[in-house]
């Protein structure tokens, strides 16, 4: 089976076109500054890349990801014919979607009701999907929701203290994200372990411009960091993370900002960029930090302390963890960063080894634990494409023996 995994945005359009019987990656690339000045699509396929004219819209980027994989001299597949499966990524499935589904004319109605949740993601998630129905009129197209993994948390753990009635009629709680991640570090994990997914207690950080963490008790999420939005939770790239919410309005008046526009202020300004003044980038603001900026060693200090404290209360969640496991660009390759949220956890059974996590390999599995350590500490890369496209395999070959 070879299966098309599509990640969507306004104005870009990720894809990979992996073998499921070997679980190798065929060809992959992004269709960036859709609808924009120089729109262009990259392409990756046998170890080499090439660069394409881009597209006017998600119809068009489409169509010409097809016509690139089947093209005679660098395609990877001689007909479309061979493509048995289209996985959508879909940011927002909110109280509807609690795990991944077929595409159907009612699932994508139902869909439009969360474009207020995710106003910005999920428009661009349903060009993305309605563009491989109309290029693929008879493949299957199968959605796999970022907060679908985060559907076990219990109400005690996804509301927020407001007017029930509020939460009732709007569906005001917190949803999390980074789902598919989260849901792959916690299967390849219980591998690690010699345990089953039911059977392992885990803390998963994933660290990127844009970061979760999540506690996951017998193998399911019972808590995670971001809430009704990306917003909440721990410091990130651009991204505030937690503050009273009143700021909004305090600072809203001070800066003469309306509601969106401070919204858009603290996923845009804040975070790594706002308090560095430098950049979203780690790695810009580490080098800074090692030249003497103290607001770039701020920034830093603030993003592992944000992460240490969440480590913190989700052991308290949990009782028992059998281990702590970094993923995402900065969790896996970020080594000060690891061992500066580390920093004072031995008393909770958290003892990293200083040499194994500094030595550590780029895009492998790594125990960096030292031998007294009660809780293992790894890192494990995340590969949220290849968990897409396992879910999306799994949800067409139920759908065929239903029909049988």
């Amino acid at each position: 089976m070879k299966i098309l995994v599509i990640n969507a945005g306004s104005s870009s359009l990720k894809y990979q076109l992996l073998d499921m019987k070997t679980e190798k990656v065929l060809a992959k690339g992004n269709c960036e500054r859709i609808g924009l000045s120089k729109p262009i699509i990259s392409y990756k396929h046998d170890g080499q890349s090439q660069e394409f004219a881009g597209a006017k819209n998600h119809d068009e980027a489409i169509s010409k990801v097809l016509n690139i994989l089947v093209d005679k001299n660098c395609g990877v597949i001689k007909s479309l014919d061979e493509i048995d499966a289209v996985g959508h990524r879909v940011v927002q499935g909110g109280w509807l979607f609690n795990e991944s589904v077929l595409a159907t004319d009612q699932v994508l109605k139902d869909l439009k009701k969360m474009e207020d949740l995710a106003p910005l993601h999920n428009p661009a998630n349903i060009k993305g999907i309605n563009a491989c129905s109309k290029a693929m009129p008879k493949v299957p197209q199968v959605l796999i929701f970022d907060t679908a993994f985060h559907s076990t948390m219990p109400e005690k753990a996804f509301m927020y203290a407001i007017d029930y009635k509020d939460y009732e009629k709007y569906h005001a709680r917190k949803y999390g994200f980074h789902g598919s991640s989260h849901r792959f570090i916690t299967l390849e994990t219980a591998k690690l372990l010699d345990k089953k997914p039911e059977n392992v207690n885990l803390i998963v950080c994933h660290l990127g411009n844009g970061s979760s963490i999540t506690a996951v008790e017998n193998g399911k999420s019972v808590d995670t960091t971001m809430g009704l939005t990306p917003l909440q939770g721990v410091v990130m790239g651009t991204r505030s993370g937690d503050v009273d919410p009143t700021i909004i309005q305090y600072l809203g008046k001070k800066k003469k900002l309306g509601t969106d526009e401070m919204i858009s202020y603290l996923n845009k300004n804040c975070g790594l960029l706002g308090v560095s003044g430098v950049s979203s980038d780690q790695r810009e603001v580490i080098a800074k930090a090692k030249e003497g900026n103290k607001r770039c060693k701020l920034a830093l200090d603030m993003l592992a302390y944000s992460v240490k404290k969440y480590i913190g209360s989700f052991m308290a969640v949990l009782g028992h963890v059998d281990a702590l496991v970094f993923t995402g660009g900065i969790g896996e390759n970020g080594d000060a960063t690891r061992e500066a949220i580390c920093e004072g956890l031995e008393n909770f059974g958290i003892v990293l080894d200083k040499k194994k996590n500094a030595n550590f390999k780029r895009g492998e599995v790594q125990l960096i634990s030292a031998a007294k350590s009660k809780v293992k500490i790894y890192i494990v890369p995340t590969n949220e494409e290849l968990m897409m496209a396992r879910e999306t395999k799994a949800i067409v070959e139920a759908s065929k023996k239903k029909k049988k």
